[in-house]
């Protein structure tokens, strides 16, 4: 099956569809790990592995900070309290609150040299099976028309809509995407809001200066706009996802496994990195 995108550059005879892609079942792991796996999921992908596509949930609960993101946003002694755990994102824009129920979220990981260069091209490409599966859902979501002004500059849903990755229902945002290039991959994560919690998104920031009512004002979710239960909601991701590129149902290798977990102990679980930015692994 291949596919074309409309204003992306046309796939080359041998991407997307025509490689070998994995589909890993929603798993539900801490955060520095599921950051962690991405990075080896990059490297497996760059050295003729997998692509890999995925669905995954924080447990317990996560504050992923965004790659610039300033430690004296973060209410610390409320994640201590509320045993949110704490990570940084490889991706820039501001910190998501993921909590264990009310978050679902994705990754597509694939070779650089497979996928668009342009940055627009490359989000239009990546996101359509997220679009694909809110319609499966039967939810109208689509890119945000036009940006709309930032309520919050550290809360990524509260932050200015951008039409290159902020997908809406009725001006609401109901899903955040983002992506970073290593040297030899691209690495595309999102998070769909599948239930509201406004009272831990906010208070997960030092100063939000957002009441409960405007932040329900400015986001949305697969619950308040479909009903369905959250099983069902992965299922249609996950499903989407696998129909978008072909992709078996496989799982992570051992070796990768163990990469992962001494990368996140390396890295992502450190506090030279969630509040230094500071990636220990390359001192």
């Amino acid at each position: 099956m291949r596919r074309f995108f409309a204003g992306a550059r046309e796939p080359s005879p041998m991407t997307l569809a025509d490689r070998e892609w994995r589909l890993i079942p929603e798993e539900s792991r801490d955060g520095a790990m599921q950051m962690a796996l991405e990075e080896i999921a990059a490297q497996t992908a760059a050295d003729g592995g997998p692509r890999t596509v995925r669905a995954y949930q924080w447990s317990p609960s996560t504050l992923s900070m965004g790659y610039r993101q300033e430690s004296e946003s973060v209410d610390w002694s409320y994640c201590d309290r509320e045993e949110i755990d704490v990570t940084r994102r490889q991706t820039g824009g501001g910190g998501i609150y993921h909590d264990e129920y009310a978050d679902i979220s994705y990754s597509i990981v694939a070779p650089a040299d497979e996928l668009p260069g342009d940055l627009m091209d490359c989000y239009e490409v990546l996101c359509e099976p997220i679009l694909d599966a809110f319609h499966e859902m039967g939810i109208d979501a689509a890119f945000v028309p036009e940006k709309h002004p930032a309520l919050h500059e550290p809360a990524c849903y509260l932050r200015a809509l951008h039409p290159a990755h902020d997908i809406t229902v009725d001006g609401r945002k109901i899903s955040g995407n983002a992506q970073y290039r290593t040297r030899d991959a691209v690495i595309q994560h999102g998070s769909l809001s599948y239930a509201l919690a406004p009272a831990a998104h906010l208070g997960v920031f030092a100063d939000p200066g957002v009441s409960e009512a405007v932040f329900r004002e400015r986001v949305t979710s697969i619950r308040d706009r479909s009903g369905i239960e959250r099983d069902e909601a992965v299922a249609a991701l996950s499903d989407a996802l696998a129909d978008w590129c072909d992709a078996y149902v496989g799982e992570w290798r051992d070796d990768e496994l163990d990469a992962a977990r001494e990368l996140a102990e390396q890295k992502y679980a450190t506090a030279e990195w969630t509040r230094g930015r500071t990636d220990p692994t390359e001192a």
